[in-house]
């Protein structure tokens, strides 16, 4: 079955591991979520969960929201999420999903909202490159430069690269090793970097990589390298 939670950035540190080598991991405070809906193929046309995450005070909701998680029975959460997962038959509405959900060598996806950056130029938000800062070129060496003929299309398609807000998307880091989980604490290391800063939301979810053992066998050469005879 499929696995999925919610959970908040601590930030990041390192621990070692048997060998003694240093890993660098992204602590994760993963749940408790509480299921709060569910969804199926006979009634919906598919199967998922809605989980919450977070308590939060009843009038800092709106109405809708409130009914929503009254009709659950749950306590009121501040933070709701649908996962589809395949197999969520044994799942119920009021369980508790907390992070001994992942395992040790678990392979996860992990999304968040990066960083907001500010408005910032062609240069840094897309590598552009700047011009020659020479022969009086003047105030317009960070600029982006031509954007093509003026005449046709006598415009600028959308999509084409410029200034502007930077950060502040959602981004998914994928196939990322989960390297301990502490089920007391609600807390999963991650191996490696995720989105966002410190107390940001992320959902964790088993990785859509199709993971496969390789053979790591070197092929070797028979035939040896023929040296150039020079007469």
């Amino acid at each position: 079955m499929k696995k999925a939670i919610i959970g908040k950035k601590v930030g990041m540190t390192q621990i070692f591991d048997e060998a003694g080598k240093v890993i660098p991991v992204t602590v994760i405070e993963a749940g408790p979520c509480v299921v709060i809906q569910k969804k199926t193929c006979e009634k919906e046309g598919y199967t998922s969960v809605q989980l919450g995450f977070q308590d939060v005070e009843e009038r800092k909701l709106t109405k809708p929201e409130q009914g929503h998680l009254k009709k659950a029975g749950v306590p009121m959460k501040k933070i709701l999420k649908e996962f589809r997962l395949e197999g969520a038959d044994s799942i119920n509405v009021g369980d508790e999903i907390k992070a001994d959900v992942f395992a040790e060598g678990d392979r996860v996806d992990v999304t968040g909202i990066s960083r907001g950056k500010g408005y910032s130029g062609v240069i840094k938000r897309w590598n552009a490159s700047r011009t020659a800062m020479s022969h009086g070129g003047g105030p317009v060496h960070r600029h982006a430069g031509s954007m093509g003929s003026n005449s046709d299309p006598s415009r600028i398609f959308p999509g084409k690269i410029g200034a502007g807000q930077m950060g502040a998307e959602q981004v998914t880091v994928m196939n990322l090793g989960v390297v301990k989980v502490d089920p007391e604490l609600n807390l999963i290391a991650v191996r490696g970097a995720i989105p966002g800063p410190k107390g940001g939301l992320v959902y964790l979810r088993n990785t859509v990589k199709n993971i496969k053992a390789k053979n790591s066998v070197q092929t070797v050469s028979t035939n040896p390298q023929k040296k150039s005879a020079r007469r």
